[in-house]
């Protein structure tokens, strides 16, 4: 049996597996992805998204066990800060959600950011590709929640969660961070904290005021993800969020979701294209090293490599 029938049977080592060789880019992992990819686009995905210190990966295992009690297997994609030294990420998926860890219906993944803009890695979508083919459904991508650049989580998902938290001045953060945008769903997680209200108070009024949001207000829930208090509800409300939204909609975001996906793939294989063809050896080195030297400019420089490679 190949890698791929493993997948798609579901079987987890397969799958992790192959998420490994597609991160390393290894030998195969294209090949891999383009016979996987006929057998995706079932799941529902779910974007969970906000600032640090708001409960995400205490809301998500929330989520998770929710999920799960209604039978549904539930795959996990948890964007985790990087190592600026080894790229490895810092926390790992069995340190954040050790009770999931021998449920066979639950299949969570932490993969490194690596300073991809949005918090995301490189391979999440890939990943979220593998787990969907795999069976799970849904499959939740949690965010390390990095302010603007989290726009392209909302364009990697069917639905997005923004989680705020009482005390933290999310008021001035959803302004700055343009959440407004990015929210189907609000997420007021530890809500028994003092503040909660307030919190509620300032989302409803900015998305009074605010132009440019869809004329159905994004909904707001009220969780407390230590005790699990309104976390089936919020389970309920995502899944309940795309069935809403209308075929029009959803088959939009998707095409947008395939724009981002092709066009991350043809960037990713130009640069590697122009370092192997256009800057063999140690050519590249050099070409860094004038730039650093203030010998030529950025720009100049990529103008010369196109120009001398008949680019462009």
């Amino acid at each position: 049996m190949s890698d791929v029938e493993k997948v798609v049977r579901g079987e987890t080592r397969a799958l992790a597996r192959a998420i490994s060789l597609v991160e390393e880019h290894a030998d195969g992992s294209v090949e891999l992805l383009r016979e996987v990819f006929p057998h995706t686009g079932a799941a529902t995905v779910i974007g969970v998204t906000g600032a640090p210190g708001a409960g995400k990966s205490s809301l998500v295992d929330r989520l998770v066990a929710s999920y799960r009690a209604k039978g549904r297997r539930v795959g996990v994609v948890a964007i985790d800060p990087s190592s600026a030294y080894s790229g490895g990420a810092i926390l790992g998926d069995r340190v954040r959600m050790q009770g999931h860890a021998v449920d066979e219906g639950v299949f969570i993944r932490s993969m490194a950011g690596r300073g991809h803009l949005g918090g995301l890695a490189s391979a999440a979508s890939d990943a979220v590709d593998l787990i969907d083919a795999a069976g799970f459904d849904p499959v939740i991508v949690e965010t390390v929640g990095v302010g603007q650049d989290e726009i392209e989580i909302a364009r990697a998902a069917d639905v997005v969660a923004v989680v705020l938290v009482p005390g933290m001045g999310d008021d001035i953060q959803a302004i700055k961070a343009g959440i407004l945008e990015i929210a189907d769903v609000f997420v007021v997680n530890k809500a028994d904290r003092p503040g909660a209200d307030k919190v509620v108070a300032d989302l409803e009024a900015m998305m009074a005021l605010a132009t440019g949001i869809a004329a159905a207000r994004p909904p707001i829930f009220r969780t407390v993800a230590v005790t699990g208090e309104g976390v089936d509800a919020l389970g309920e409300g995502l899944l309940g969020f795309v069935t809403r939204e209308g075929a029009d909609r959803r088959e939009g975001r998707r095409r947008e979701r395939a724009e981002m996906r092709f066009l991350s793939v043809l960037a990713e294989r130009f640069q590697r294209d122009v370092r192997e063809r256009l800057l063999p050896g140690a050519r590249f080195g050099e070409m860094v090293r004038e730039i650093a030297e203030r010998r030529v400019d950025p720009y100049t420089a990529a103008e010369r490599v196109f120009r001398e490679g008949g680019v462009g």
